[in-house]
This record gives C-alpha cells, structure tokens and sequence, in this order.
C-alpha cells in the first residue's frame, strides 16, 4: 500500500470518528500557524511527538496532549496522535516500546498533513467559534494593502 493509499483510509476513518472530526483549527491557531511559519510548527510537532509519545513508559498516558492551546495539540487528537493508546489503536505501533525515529517522523507527517488540509479547508470562511468579526479581517487587508 502506498503512502496516498494509507492516507486516504486512515483519514477516510478519523473522519468517520464524531470525536476525532470534531476538531478544527481556530482562528487564532491559523493565525499563529501563518505568523510561525509551518516549518516552525513542523519542528513543534517532532519536539512534542519526542517528548510526549515517543518514550516507551508515559506515566500520564492519555492526559500528556491538552485539547487546545497549540495547533498541534489540537491535530494530535484530531489524527489519535495524542498518546499512546490512541497511536496503538490507529496507527497499530505497539506499546511499550519506545517509538523510533521513522515512526516519530510518520506520527509528525500525519500531524502536518492534517494541519495543511485544515489550512486549505479553511480558506478565507470562518469556521463557528473561531471569534472572526468580518469587518476585522477586511481592515486587517486594507491595511496591509496600504
């Protein structure tokens, strides 16, 4: 199976999850995604998969990823890269071994892959929650334009 095959199902099947879709980048997590760069949040998310899934005893297992607060801890728990338990059901890396680097380097691909669809679905509409005042955002490009 290929890589776009193994892609397509496995986000063929979070979709499917009513907890796992009902993740969305925020306004404000766009906004700091455009202001930091997806390189910056690339390295972000390898820092966070090292640091928090990649040993192989976590003794806060399922409570190391908060809901918010970062765009990555928001895609981890969109794409079950939040801990280890979910990366075992839906990534199939067994527990309690300590996730090596190709398997770390997958888990942050999953992640970016996931942030660069929500960017593009993103587009320019808001998405509920997201706290956008419209008349904002257009004198934010007016004034850029200037």
């Amino acid at each position: 199976m290929t890589k776009e095959e193994w892609y397509a199902r496995l986000f063929e099947r979070l979709g499917r999850s009513k907890f796992r879709s009902g993740f969305h980048l925020t306004q404000k997590d766009i906004d700091y995604i455009h202001e930091k760069g997806l390189d910056t949040i690339r390295q972000h998310a390898r820092d966070f998969i090292a640091q928090r899934e990649a040993p192989a005893f976590i003794p806060n297992d399922g409570k190391q990823t908060p809901m918010r607060g970062h765009p990555v801890f928001v895609a981890q728990h969109a794409t079950a890269t939040c801990c280890r338990e979910c990366i075992r059901k839906w990534h199939t890396f067994a527990p309690g071994v300590e996730l090596g680097p190709r398997q770390q380097e997958y888990l942050v691909d999953v992640i970016m892959t996931w942030i660069e669809r929500e960017l593009a679905a993103a587009g320019d509409k808001a998405r509920p929650g997201d706290k956008i005042i419209l008349y904002q955002r257009c004198n934010s490009i007016i004034q850029k334009m200037s």
